[in-house]
């Protein structure tokens, strides 16, 4: 029998990097609490996404990072798997805001932000960030876009040869927080990146909020085949979060690092320190201002 369910695993998985399908979501429930009350998270059918398991070791570290009642923002969401613990986080009195564009998954991002009444405010937000308004094509290595990234035309095949039929749509982050979460930037604590590519691009727009309100960031350094960030570009990252006031550390793969409980920071002293070769997650500790 576990032979069987081995091949016809294997075989849906094939099937999803082949063929297009909208696959449907399942509440799974979880205990992160010494009082014993379950938690819910929507997880995706799509055999090519492993099910999330929301552990109270996640729960406490993002408490740990992120103060209750104060602005957190998600960059690059997904289905929420972090979105979810950075809410707990925040609770009740505080806000998350969590962007993805990716139609295919944002319909889990917004199930789990309407889960845990009671809980956690978070608003999801279905744009990709950038440095202006605009329209980009999404494009992923699997047909059924479980995930991917924002290309700049069809024929951009950096992230992948499949492309979403709509194209998404960006906001200018900075002008957009202004605009619509302006008495919460003063509370603003953590923001956390991950955007395939978009990360540099994304921090230069944001610049003058970080300078303003030091939040704790989490970026990303990308590597693929066909989409890194450059030297130039590293060593840019590099320069920028430090003359903003931000000491840096690599903390590798952090979403794996979030589930343990234990956090190794590696500092990053110079731009010829920033890593390269696969992709690892930048730690920002806001050290002057």
């Amino acid at each position: 029998m576990k032979i069987l369910e081995y091949f016809k695993a294997s075989f849906s998985r094939k099937m999803a990097r082949r063929y297009f399908k909208k696959y449907s979501y399942r509440v799974d429930r979880f205990r992160v609490n010494e009082d014993g009350n379950e938690v819910e998270f929507a997880n995706w059918n799509n055999p090519l996404i492993k099910p999330y398991v929301l552990t109270k070791f996640e729960v406490d570290f993002f408490k740990k990072l992120i103060p209750r009642g104060s602005f957190a923002i998600d960059v690059g969401a997904h289905l929420g798997s972090l979105t979810v613990p950075m809410g707990f986080a925040t609770g009740t009195e505080g806000l998350v805001l969590a962007l993805e564009p990716n139609p295919q998954v944002f319909e889990g991002l917004k199930l789990n932000s309407t889960l845990n009444a009671g809980k956690y405010n978070i608003i999801p937000l279905q744009r990709g960030a950038a440095d202006t308004e605009g329209e980009f094509h999404y494009a992923s290595s699997e047909a059924s876009i479980s995930n991917g990234g924002l290309v700049f035309n069809e024929n951009d095949n950096t992230l992948g040869k499949h492309k979403l039929k709509e194209t998404v749509k960006t906001v200018q982050l900075s002008s957009y927080l202004k605009k619509h979460y302006l008495e919460w930037l003063p509370k603003l604590s953590f923001i956390k990146i991950d955007t395939e590519g978009f990360d540099l691009i994304i921090l230069k727009d944001l610049a003058p909020i970080l300078k303003e309100y030091h939040p704790l960031i989490i970026t990303e350094v990308f590597y693929s085949k066909h989409r890194s960030l450059s030297e130039k570009e590293r060593h840019e990252m590099f320069t920028l979060l430090h003359s903003l006031g931000y000491a840096l550390y690599n903390v590798e793969n952090f979403e794996v690092s979030a589930a343990v409980d234990r956090f190794e920071k590696i500092p990053i002293l110079a731009k010829e320190d920033m890593p390269s070769g696969h992709t690892y997650n930048i730690l920002g500790e806001p050290s002057t201002f």
